[in-house]
């Protein structure tokens, strides 16, 4: 956890998030109403945001707005707590050629959606 804010780690933390939901930086941008650049832009920390767009973001990806900014951890539904295995599952996709990558993401896609039901 940090006590300053980091635009990059903030970034990372949105980004595992976002692919670990199985969405493109495009999707996100549309959900919280926002255009692709400029999501794309947060993601990779070259720029801040503001409160409005933390607010989207945190209600979207169902993220505490402590968490986005500073990394902070509370209680059982933490972010930080699946942070090493989605670090590791993407770990293993960046390993895999590009048409392997899709065809597991959609494998994903369609199990996590057959979970919910």
């Amino acid at each position: 956890m940090s006590k300053t804010y980091n635009r990059l780690a903030a970034g990372e933390r949105l980004r595992l998030k976002r692919t670990l939901l199985g969405m493109t930086q495009e999707e996100m941008a549309e959900r919280i109403d926002r255009v692709p650049k400029y999501y794309a832009d947060i993601e990779r920390g070259s720029c801040g945001m503001s409160v409005e767009t933390l607010m989207a973001l945190s209600h979207t990806l169902n993220m505490p707005m402590d968490y986005i900014i500073l990394g902070r951890e509370y209680g059982e539904n933490s972010e930080k707590k699946h942070e090493d295995e989605i670090v590791a599952v993407l770990d293993i996709l960046d390993k895999c050629p590009e048409k392997q990558r899709a065809s597991i993401l959609k494998i994903i896609k369609i199990f996590i959606s057959s979970c919910r039901k």
